[in-house]
């Protein structure tokens, strides 16, 4: 039951879903809002201590789109995640070290409770099966099983990562 979100196993499903409209092998996808917000902060996360980054920057980095980046950031910002600095010079730059914030933090931020059904994570949804339904003790044991391994995930284990990675390359 594992799939990648950036180098990192979160879940594949085994068995067909037909009600999340997933096929046996197909996996959930993060919108381009987790997906490019994770990405974002990664960038960050690199030149965390140095002053603020363009956003210009980061776009061109990550290859990813200046507007749709200054949505993401706005949000981000107010979640507390980041700070804006006005000026010529200025930019982004993460609020907490790199250390103190979680993959599970920015996704929930940007995507809200990631969950493979609404009845895990809205007290208001209704169901007319809940007190006999047989598959909501599988939502949330995969419910708890990403939220286990998002929340276990920092920026600077992506940085330690990474590194990795570029050495592996460089061999």
């Amino acid at each position: 039951m594992l799939t990648i979100l950036l180098g990192y196993n979160i879940l594949i499903l085994e068995y067909p879903v037909k009600h999340l409209g997933l096929k046996r092998g197909e996996i959930m996808r993060l919108s381009t809002r987790g997906r490019y917000g994770l990405k974002a902060m990664f960038q960050l996360a690199l030149h965390y201590g140095q002053g603020p980054i363009s956003i210009k920057q980061i776009a061109l980095e990550q290859e990813l789109s200046e507007n749709y980046l200054e949505q993401l950031f706005s949000t981000l910002r107010k979640e507390g995640f980041l700070h804006s600095v006005r000026g010529a010079q200025g930019g982004y730059m993460l609020s907490k070290e790199p250390s103190q914030i979680t993959v599970g933090q920015i996704l929930r931020a940007l995507e809200g409770n990631i969950a493979p059904h609404d009845c895990v994570v809205d007290e208001e949804f209704e169901c007319s099966k809940e007190d006999r339904c047989v598959t909501k003790h599988v939502w949330m044991r995969i419910k708890n099983s990403i939220d286990e391994v998002i929340d276990s995930i920092t920026l600077q284990d992506m940085l330690e990562d990474s590194k990795k990675i570029f050495e592996q390359e460089d061999e």
